[in-house]
């Protein structure tokens, strides 16, 4: 069994990757209002400010900053994720290993998450959630996306005229332990 060990960082910010089990769902979007129910009830119950957000169909990436002393996003988490599969009402495939634990199979266990080290990596991580939908051929422009945090920053005057879409390979599992924002060990 793998083991994983997390940075775990009290009042830090942190970059993440959510993902369906099933990458081919179009479950985040399609109920988008039972997620935003879910995301507030968790933030209402163990609080966290959401720096940026983006979802997409089947995946989600967000950036938040935990309160000073709590390094908990873990159980944020599984909230969200319990709360939003509740709600929708939706499962996956389940594995005899999903069943026996409760899980509905809807998402994936784990999730990827990213100690912010700084401002530029902040600035990186907060345009990949804007120009995600962009990089993965959704719509032509980041503003087009109706699912994210940017329509929120751009009244506020945080978004640059051009947002920048990072190539692939750069983020979530598929970013190499050579790459400066490597954020997770694995164990086991």
């Amino acid at each position: 069994m793998t083991s994983y060990r997390r940075l775990r960082l009290p009042g830090a910010t942190y970059f993440f990757t959510v993902n369906l089990s099933d990458r081919r769902s179009g479950a985040l979007v399609e109920h988008i209002d039972d997620l935003r129910a879910a995301w507030t009830m968790t933030c209402r119950d163990r609080p966290f400010r959401t720096e940026a957000v983006v979802v997409l169909p089947d995946h989600l990436h967000a950036i938040w900053t935990l309160p000073p002393g709590d390094a908990d996003f873990s159980t944020r988490w599984r909230l969200i994720k319990t709360r939003f599969s509740l709600a929708c009402g939706l499962a996956g495939r389940r594995s005899h290993s999903k069943r026996r634990k409760g899980e509905r199979g809807l998402w994936q266990r784990r999730f990827w998450e990213h100690a912010i080290r700084g401002e530029a990596d902040f600035r990186t991580h907060l345009h990949f959630c804007w120009g995600n939908p962009v990089r993965h051929g959704l719509v032509a422009r980041a503003e087009d996306w109706p699912y994210s945090s940017l329509h929120r920053d751009l009244p506020l005057g945080r978004v640059p005229r051009k947002i920048d879409c990072l190539p692939d390979g750069l983020f979530g599992e598929r970013m190499g332990e050579d790459h400066p924002s490597y954020g997770y060990l694995r164990a086991g």
